[in-house]
């Protein structure tokens, strides 16, 4: 990689330390008036690598700023009365200032009833129904964390926003949806293209964009030919694919395949060492926020 190709990065090593070290002198800051030191607790159901995987560094990250952790870990066959009944004792614990439901749940879950159960102050994730009402109203609580950690991505690159056409491929409800609220919201006046499975002739949307975020979750899915010249590319994708020359046997990619589209972008994010790790950083930004709260 050139030094030209390297400026072109968005990196998110470099920007997630940045906001950590933020938020580890706001802790200080926090506990030297005497609070206590905020609290994260975690819920993992089974034993699905990639969650075990994002728990801990979720709680490495904590560790490095000042947030006390515990985590719940379940077993894969535990009922959803018992995971209700643990987000349950959650909420009514006082010590406790966030909870993370780490999601996928097993099949034999409802998401929807675990999310919901949180206690709407507690959501440091943003996934409340209450919490994604506010967001869309103009009044958030929390900020979903992907969505929250790209705004900040472009912020602290030096990117505006406004007057782009921006276009998103995906349409979740922790990504897709909560990011082009954001990019519409009159502090970053962005015009918004919501693309999905169903969208007719993808591409031309995707060509148009000044800038481009990828949460479809398939891997190198977005490819050379789908993107503008000069375009700001934001690959929110993180795909396990096999390489048996790989230690582990296997290597993460983005859903933009990285190598055809750097010479097209004019700013691109990494996989991994891109929104991944600003995702993490912004949850322990949220459990302050969480903590000052329940401080009141």
């Amino acid at each position: 990689m050139n030094d030209a190709s390297e400026d072109k990065l968005i990196d998110g090593r470099e920007l997630a330390q940045a906001v950590r070290d933020e938020v580890r002198s706001d802790i200080q800051a926090w506990t030297d008036e005497g609070h206590r030191a905020p609290f994260l607790s975690a819920v993992l159901v089974g034993d699905n690598p990639a969650s075990e995987a994002y728990v801990r560094g979720k709680e490495k990250d904590a560790a490095e700023v000042g947030i006390a952790t515990d985590t719940h870990h379940l077993d894969a066959d535990t009922s959803q009365d018992a995971l209700l009944e643990l987000v349950h004792d959650l909420n009514a614990a006082p010590s406790v200032d966030g909870i993370l439901v780490q999601l996928p749940l097993p099949d034999h879950m409802d998401a929807h009833a675990a999310i919901d159960a949180v206690d709407p102050s507690k959501d440091v994730d943003g996934f409340h129904p209450e919490n994604l009402g506010r967001l869309l109203r103009g009044t958030p609580r929390f900020v979903p964390a992907t969505p929250y950690g790209i705004m900040e991505m472009l912020s602290r690159s030096g990117i505006d926003p406004e007057g782009m056409d921006a276009v998103i491929v995906g349409r979740s409800n922790i990504v897709g949806k909560p990011l082009a609220t954001l990019l519409l919201r009159r502090t970053a006046n962005a015009t918004v293209t919501v693309c999905h499975s169903r969208t007719r002739d993808l591409a031309a949307h995707t060509r148009r964009a000044d800038l481009l975020v990828a949460a479809a979750g398939q891997a190198a899915f977005i490819d050379g030919t789908m993107v503008k010249e000069g375009a700001v590319v934001i690959d929110v994708g993180i795909n396990r694919v096999d390489a048996p020359s790989a230690e582990r046997g296997y290597r993460l990619v983005g859903d933009v395949d990285f190598e055809d589209v750097r010479p097209k972008a004019s700013r691109i994010t990494p996989v991994p060492g891109g929104v991944g790790l600003m995702t993490r950083a912004m949850l322990l930004k949220n459990t302050l926020e969480a903590a000052r709260l329940h401080a009141q």
